[in-house]
């Protein structure tokens, strides 16, 4: 295997790139333990400089490869070195040599995927060891009888339609412009392996429960287990808390005594160790972390639905993030940069954060976690596509309209299998991110993209997952079910809904404002936002205004939550507090503070209000 053109990596020249873009090194790139909530010891990291080729989706072997890519980072993006689109009618190839330490003899062998866009094929010293769809989700292969002990290699091959079909892809497409973006494929994620036992821990879920003062605890076995139990150990402030045993097949219950609540003010996170053990020795050991927390909907002392936290109303000032680089696409280029969006959100005085059409690697959710910011989880979007009429001018012109979503084509869901796919991939990213104590809200639809049976969807999402609130249909065609009534006003003053029917009301979109800030967006010529401003001093004066003298006072009057748009610029939007390479934040840091703020400290107790 050659590759035609062996240069030596660097980021593709000519497009935005951010300040952490000149810490990437090929010996270093993502080097953190991928994992925060199921770690081991031993594990060997496979991002780097791979071989690459993109070839007709008809070819099933690559001779020569076109050059190196820098792994994980997607191929359209400037950081993989190579920056070309990939087709629907292509495949992107990757190859890699790699070899087993020798102390992991006698081990099973697992290589681990964090996401992968989309279709990926993976073989092993020539053996084909599995394949997966989906953009968006972790999965693994078990390669131990295909490895040796000399030098391994590992091939992967690539297929990606983006928009070109209907599966979910959030708002990445092959043609960009205004509020969709360059499309992401291949490896966008850490690729790595580790070493097992024959018999090993393969998932751990873990659910709180402040009323009762318990976490309860299952463990998923993989392999014989006669004669094995679980033992877990709480810790708190790095002193052994408690200490329970058990089955691997009933839940395992942990009494914590006067339990400390996570919550954004104070987010306590409990270490726990979770041990295989047989004949008094231990097998397999995964170190993970878990929070105390509660969030539900009830009604606060004036009878009106509210969220709460930890059995107490919590205002919940939100910010729009979609998790988009310039430079790295879909991939921060660092974590200390995919903790500084965190950060900065913190800093900007919000309380919460809604992932927008896009699940994050899982360091992100430990940042969230770690510094005490809620996150409202969205699902992928997919379908057939924008309907300019369905997705954005009735629901603009009447915001009461109510489109029944169990007509398929309107909203662009007619094919069966996918429906099907949308509702498997919702269930990966419950599992894959059930254990993450900052996340207090599903959204499984966004503006009726692609939407389908949202009533029973929300419904198996509630069944499926209890201790979370589930948002429905965030923005429009509500179905008028459930515990959240959800709107988005951008182009009109905010005011509060009809048809609530005794529901918490969100308004999880608003606001929009935009700034070009020259030298720092994605395309000097063409920009897209809601309402813009020339000058920051305007820019700031119309968010205070927006926040003093509409915002607020639907807040005494029930709404529980408000989600601004948006933390950062994205390609052509310009509508972000900050531009896209994240150098201008362009309002200031402690007004803009002090003003969110005011609106979390609001005392929520309602007025009383009558329902339309």
């Amino acid at each position: 295997m050659i590759s035609k053109n062996k240069m030596e990596w660097k980021p593709v020249e000519g497009g935005l790139m951010t300040r952490w873009a000149k810490e990437v090194k090929p010996a270093s790139a993502l080097p953190e333990y991928p994992r925060p909530q199921m770690v081991r010891e031993n594990w060997l990291n496979l991002n780097g400089l791979w071989e690459y080729a993109i070839r007709e989706e008809a070819v099933n072997e690559v001779q020569e490869y076109d050059g190196e890519i820098l792994v994980p980072f997607p191929v359209e993006s400037s950081l993989s070195g190579v920056k070309k689109p990939l087709k629907p009618n292509e495949k992107l190839w990757y190859r890699k040599t790699f070899q087993i330490p020798n102390e992991w003899k006698n081990q099973k062998l697992l290589l681990h995927f964090g996401a992968v866009d989309w279709k990926a094929e993976v073989w092993i010293n020539k053996h084909k060891v599995g394949e997966h769809t989906g953009g968006y989700y972790p999965f693994s292969f078990e390669i131990t009888e295909y490895s040796i002990e000399c030098e391994n290699e590992i091939i992967i091959s690539v297929w990606d339609p983006t928009d070109s079909n209907g599966h979910e892809r959030g708002k990445q497409t092959l043609h960009p412009k205004g509020l969709f973006y360059t499309a992401v494929s291949g490896i966008w994620q850490t690729i790595w392996i580790e070493p097992v036992p024959k018999q090993y821990i393969k998932s751990i879920r873990m659910t709180p429960n402040i009323d009762e003062s318990e976490l309860l605890l299952h463990v998923e076995i993989e392999g014989k287990i006669h004669n094995l139990e679980i033992e877990a150990i709480v810790f708190e402030d790095g002193n052994k808390l408690v200490i329970e045993k058990g089955s691997h097949t009933d839940n395992i219950n942990l009494k914590i005594p006067n339990p400390k609540f996570w919550s954004p003010d104070t987010p306590y996170l409990y270490d726990i160790a979770v041990q295989l053990v047989g004949n008094g020795l231990i097998i397999d050991e995964v170190k993970s972390y878990f929070g105390m927390r509660k969030f539900s909907v009830e009604r606060d002392s004036a009878g009106v639905k509210r969220l709460f936290l930890n059995n107490n109303p919590l205002f919940q000032n939100g910010i729009l993030d979609q998790g988009y680089w310039p430079d790295g696409l879909y991939t921060a280029p660092t974590d200390e940069a995919l903790k500084f969006d965190v950060e900065i959100a913190k800093k900007l005085g919000f309380n919460m954060i809604r992932k927008h059409i896009k699940v994050e690697p899982a360091r992100w959710y430990y940042h969230c976690d770690r510094l005490g910011i809620i996150v409202w989880q969205d699902m992928i979007n997919g379908g057939g596509g924008w309907n300019h009429l369905h997705h954005f001018i009735l629901p603009n012109l009447f915001r009461s309209l109510k489109v029944k979503d169990d007509k398929y084509k309107a909203l662009g869901r007619v094919q069966k299998e996918n429906r099907d796919n949308f509702k498997k991939e919702l269930k990966e990213m419950i599992d894959a991110l059930y254990n993450v104590p900052s996340i207090g809200m599903w959204v499984p639809f966004n503006e009726a993209w692609g939407q389908f049976d949202a009533a029973e969807i929300a419904d198996w999402v509630r069944n499926y997952d209890p201790s979370r609130c589930v948002d429905h249909a965030s923005g429009w065609h509500d179905q008028r079910i459930g515990d959240i009534k959800s709107i988005h006003i951008y182009f009109r003053k905010l005011t509060m809904p009809r048809h609530i029917n005794d529901r918490s009301v969100v308004i999880s979109e608003y606001g929009g404002y935009s700034y070009h800030e020259k030298d720092h967006v994605w395309d000097e010529e063409r920009s897209f936002g809601y309402r813009k401003f020339k000058t920051k001093p305007t820019l700031f004066a119309a968010y205070k205004s927006l926040i003093d003298y509409q915002l607020k006072p639907l807040i005494y009057q029930g709404v529980s939550a408000a989600v601004y748009t948006q933390l950062t610029d994205v390609e052509e939007e310009v509508n972000g507090l900050l531009t896209y390479d994240r150098e201008i934040i362009k309002m200031d840091v402690d007004l803009m503070n002090d003003l969110n703020q005011s609106c979390i400290d609001s005392k929520i107790n309602s007025l009383p209000s009558f329902e339309k």
